[in-house]
Parts: structure tokens; C-alpha cells; sequence
């Protein structure tokens, strides 16, 4: 039986995890990406169980760092509610992990052949039967997989009503290694949230998240978050100072959920298909759920059936979190009213740990399908 080939758009997460589970069950693959090598900002990224899931079935090994326990606080630094590592697998069936996107991007591009990937290819058009324009000729496949991201040109074409909008926060974002490693942790205020997440390697990411207008920028991010953050509880000043550079970047999300993931042999995947804030941590989850259950598909279907099939699984569950994601920073993060979020936090205080720490569970139990590792051709 000749091999099928794919077209992958796109060299981030769910690109090259969508290239990595088609060459698993036999398919050819090859990813196209228009930046000169890959690259990852230096943030990093919560691997909720269900991730882990979807990368372990893709045999790929990344090392994650697991939480093992921390709590929400307010500014000062009191407990709001206990998170309980235990209690967590429990409810969960894996621990929380986390990981630096370089490190996540690099586990993912060693797993795939060199010739796989080709950067520096700019991809000016695709056509529903196959074929992918770039600047310097044509390719044709049997499936195209559009991974690129949140402002895909691809989804643009197919679905021109489809809008991105500000999702309400800016956010700040780094990396930073201090001597002694803090414990997991997020601080709630009004219209506020700060995330703290241990890493390997004495490494801390750490983001900022403001409720604000977009647009706003300024000189020096490290002396604007010091001079208002530079009270609030440990270790907050300290990661500020020690963080070598600073993100911001304004949050967005696709406004407009997709009538389909498909058209002709383009699947749609990751934030292409259902870009979403980051208040539940799980855009790039989801992503490498779609390159999994995408290749589980196309294991023993026609490209029609598989993609029908894909589209019927996926656009379901992910506009689900998508939703939830919204609400998650409608009542956290983008909550600025002073009375609700007092009372928010006396709420919070009379949750009991079994409680907080089951949040998010019915999105992390999710199970990944089995992917069948393709017999290799006879000569």
C-alpha cells in the first residue's frame, strides 16, 4: 500500500506533535514553517495530565517537572485554599507538569527526522484538494494540517467571518532561577493574577496577568512591575528582579466558534481551529490532543472519513474548554468589582482541599485513543 502524505502548516507545538502522530500510524510528513529555525519565547507551560497523555501515546518523553503542592493567595501572601499534590493525582491520575516551551518545542523537533522539517518556507495558499503554494513552488498531499496559529492565514481563507479578539488581559511573562525553588502557587486581586510555576533546573516561570484595556505598553516592564508589585508577598519582587527579560503580550482568543475544523483535505488544529485564553492552561493541551486524535483517525479511514470523524471529536470537547476558559477568567483574573472579589475570597476560604483541588478535573481526565505503529513496507 503507497504511503499517504501530509502537509503540516506550521512548527509550533501542535504542528509537530501533528507530524509525529501521522508518521507513527504510516503517513509521510512533512513540516512547513516560515521563521528561519525554531524558536520558543522564554515562558513556559502547564502539561495538565491530559496533555501528558496525548504525549506519551505520541511516544514522545519531554522532562516535566511535577507539582507537588502550593496554594492560592492574596497579595500578602494568606492562603486562600490549600492545593493538594495527592489529592490532585487522585482526582487528575497524573501529577500537574510543567516545562519550558524551548524544551517542549526541542523534545518535539528531535522526534521527527531532519527532512521533516523545513523552516524558512513561507506558505502563500493552500487549496481544499491537497495542494500548498509557497514562495518558491507547490506541494501536493493527500492532507493538509493548518497549525498556524491564532492569526491563521488558512482558517482567514476558509472561515473569513471568523474574528480574534482581546480576551481582557495583558500579560506579563518570564522565566527566572532563584536559590531556594518556590512552591506552586497563584495570587488573586482585584483584576489581577499572578502565577508561579516551578520548573526543572532551578528555573520559576512566572506570569503577570492585568485586567486592562489593550494596546498598552511600556519602557521598562521590569521597573513598572517592581514599582507595583514590589510589596506584594515573596517570591513576587524577587522573581521580577531576577528574570533576565520580561514578555507582555495582550491575550486573544477566536470569538467566533468554527462551524468546522475541515474543508476538502485541510484539518484545522490548535489555535487555528479553537485558539483560547490562558486561564485554565490548556491551549497548548489541547493542541497535542488534536495531533493525536487527528492521527488515531487516519489510521484505517479514507482522508474524507478521517477528517469527518476528526471534526465530529473534536470541535465539541475543545470549544467546550474554550467556553470554560472564558468563564475561568471572568470569575479569577478579570474580576475587578471590590465587593465581588472580597467576596470571592471568603468563598474561596471555606472550600476544602478535596474541593479546589478537583477544579479542572473533567477536562484532564480525558484518555487518549491508541495509535497503531505502522508495519514498515515491503521492499
Amino acid at each position: 500500500m503507497a504511503s499517504r502524505s501530509a502537509v503540516v502548516v506550521g512548527g509550533g507545538i501542535g504542528g509537530l506533535a501533528a507530524a509525529i502522530g501521522l508518521r507513527r500510524v504510516g503517513w509521510e510528513a512533512t513540516v512547513l514553517e516560515r521563521a528561519p529555525e525554531l524558536t520558543a519565547i522564554g515562558a513556559g507551560i502547564s502539561l495538565w495530565p491530559n496533555a501528558q497523555r496525548a504525549l506519551a501515546e505520541l511516544r514522545v518523553e519531554p522532562r516535566i517537572s511535577a507539582q507537588r503542592g502550593g496554594g492560592l493567595v492574596d497579595w500578602r501572601g494568606r492562603r486562600l485554599a490549600s492545593w493538594d499534590a495527592d489529592l490532585f493525582v487522585r482526582s487528575h491520575g497524573l501529577p500537574l507538569g510543567a516545562i519550558h516551551r524551548a524544551s517542549l518545542i526541542e523534545t518535539l523537533r528531535s522526534a521527527l527526522p531532519d527532512e521533516c522539517l523545513k523552516t524558512g518556507v513561507e506558505v502563500t495558499s493552500v487549496e481544499q484538494n491537497g495542494v500548498v503554494h509557497h514562495g518558491s513552488g507547490s506541494i501536493e498531499a493527500d492532507l493538509i494540517v493548518a497549525a498556524d496559529g491564532i492569526s491563521s492565514p488558512i482558517r482567514q481563507a476558509l472561515f473569513p467571518a471568523a474574528r480574534v479578539e482581546y480576551s481582557g488581559g495583558a500579560a506579563f511573562r518570564g522565566i527566572a532561577k532563584l536559590p531556594l525553588k518556590p512552591a506552586l502557587s497563584t495570587t488573586w486581586a482585584a483584576g489581577i493574577e499572578i502565577g508561579v510555576l516551578p520548573l526543572l533546573d532551578d528555573e520559576v516561570y512566572w506570569w503577570v496577568s492585568e485586567a486592562r484595556p489593550a494596546g498598552i505598553r511600556h519602557d521598562d516592564h521590569r521597573a513598572y512591575l517592581s514599582g507595583k508589585y514590589g510589596r506584594w508577598h515573596d517570591p513576587i519582587p524577587q522573581l521580577i528582579d531576577a528574570t533576565p527579560e520580561i514578555l507582555l503580550h495582550d491575550t486573544q482568543h477566536l470569538a467566533t466558534p468554527l462551524p468546522s475544523y475541515t474543508r476538502g483535505r485541510i484539518a484545522l488544529l490548535g489555535d487555528a481551529a479553537h485558539a483560547m485564553p490562558p486561564f485554565l492552561g490548556q491551549g497548548g493541551c489541547q493542541a497535542l490532543e488534536d495531533a493525536v486524535v487527528l492521527a488515531s483517525h487516519t489510521q484505517a479511514s479514507t482522508v474524507d472519513e478521517a477528517l469527518r470523524r476528526y471534526d465530529a471529536e473534536r470541535r465539541p470537547r475543545t470549544q467546550k474548554v474554550a467556553k470554560a476558559s472564558l468563564q475561568a477568567g471572568a470569575s479569577g483574573p478579570l474580576l475587578r468589582n471590590p465587593a465581588a472579589v472580597a467576596l470571592r475570597a471568603g468563598f474561596t476560604r471555606l472550600l476544602p482541599a478535596a474541593v479546589t483541588t478537583r477544579v479542572g478535573a473533567s477536562i484532564s481526565r480525558w484518555q487518549p485513543p491508541k495509535l497503531t505503529p505502522a508495519q514498515p513496507r515491503k521492499p
